[in-house]
């Protein structure tokens, strides 16, 4: 007897769904990957920039003594943990509210794919927020009592973020966050940890970082963009639609270009590493640009992610290396 055409199809879907389901991680592991390491450069980054660049302005002072090794630490924990926090509320957030399901073509999800339960991702985000106030805590006696609303504020948009009645990040209000809080506050208060006030130059600074940053999450919502707007995840991108994403990311990065070149300018730190670094920076992102007009669509696109978290990684790690030199 002849099979029809629809049970000829079945062993191959079935074949098909077996190749591209996760292999479901160890408990550690579950864990581990719902804490998307390859994004905490994001955290890390502007530390490291505000740190080097407060060591550089300290040392012009003739008060490199004054260096803090124990604020830079806290602030890496706190920036750190913090991310890990808004990590782990995105994934239960996206979850609940249907943003995480068999269409989506990003990494696997802890709790959508039912690695950790709803209950033990909201207890685990928690959690990451109580360790990243501790680190927090420390800073007091350095920085004094008016880091407390810096922190509160933090850790509120860490989970308004994605969770509440109204999550930032479905009203168009992700990018905005993420370049004043991975830009302009994360690198303007660890440099204000170390120097005592935020300068024209740390902010100029902590902006590119913020619009580098925002490189990330511009490549992730342009991937999803059609998934956000069946599940009423409104990002500017969504909403504008996948011309305007393909410029924005492209604008972002000329942005961080123009940002650095004022500060550079402004601080008279025109060397050969500076000019090598924004015109360096500046072809990676313009490689990452073309991929991700080059591939237009479908889970490819996690490859944008990646090429703009190393090149944020690359930008901060230079950028660091030019001020720790003018410091020592």
């Amino acid at each position: 007897m002849k099979r029809t055409t629809n049970e000829l199809q079945k062993p191959e879907k079935t074949e098909n769904l077996a190749q591209t389901a996760p292999a479901r991680p160890s408990a550690v592991g579950a864990w581990v990957l719902a804490a998307r390491p390859k994004t905490l450069s994001a955290a890390f980054v502007p530390v490291l920039v505000g740190v080097s660049l407060g060591a550089a302005d300290l040392a012009a002072r003739g008060a490199v003594d004054s260096f803090s090794v124990l604020a830079a630490f806290c602030c890496c924990g706190f920036a750190l943990l913090a991310q890990i926090a808004a990590n782990f509320a995105n994934d239960y957030s996206d979850y609940k509210k249907g943003a995480d399901g068999e269409e989506r073509k990003g990494p696997a999800r802890a709790v959508a794919s039912g690695w950790i339960s709803p209950r033990a991702m909201a207890v685990g985000t928690f959690v990451a927020l109580a360790a990243a106030c501790v680190c927090g805590l420390a800073l007091i006696p350095i920085g004094g009592w008016n880091l407390v609303a810096v922190g509160v504020l933090s850790c509120v948009f860490c989970l308004l973020y994605s969770a509440g009645p109204v999550p930032l990040a479905y009203i168009g209000l992700g990018d905005v966050l993420v370049v004043a809080f991975f830009g302009f506050v994360a690198v303007g208060f660890t440099y204000f940890l170390q120097v005592g006030e935020i300068t024209r130059d740390a902010a100029l600074v902590g902006l590119a970082i913020g619009f580098a940053t925002d490189n990330i999450l511009v490549a992730n919502n342009y991937r999803d963009r059609d998934e956000d707007r069946k599940n009423r995840k409104f990002t500017l991108i969504a909403i504008f639609g996948e011309r305007f994403g393909r410029y924005f990311y492209l604008a972002n990065g000329l942005i961080v270009v123009g940002l650095l070149a004022t500060a550079f300018s402004r601080r008279g730190d025109w060397g050969a590493s500076a000019v090598a670094l924004l015109l360096f920076y500046l072809f990676l992102h313009v490689r990452a640009w073309r991929t991700l007009c080059r591939i237009g669509s479908g889970r490819e696109l996690i490859r944008v992610l990646e090429l703009s978290s190393k090149n944020l990684l690359v930008l901060g790690v230079w950028l660091a290396a030019i001020f720790f030199d003018a410091a020592f």
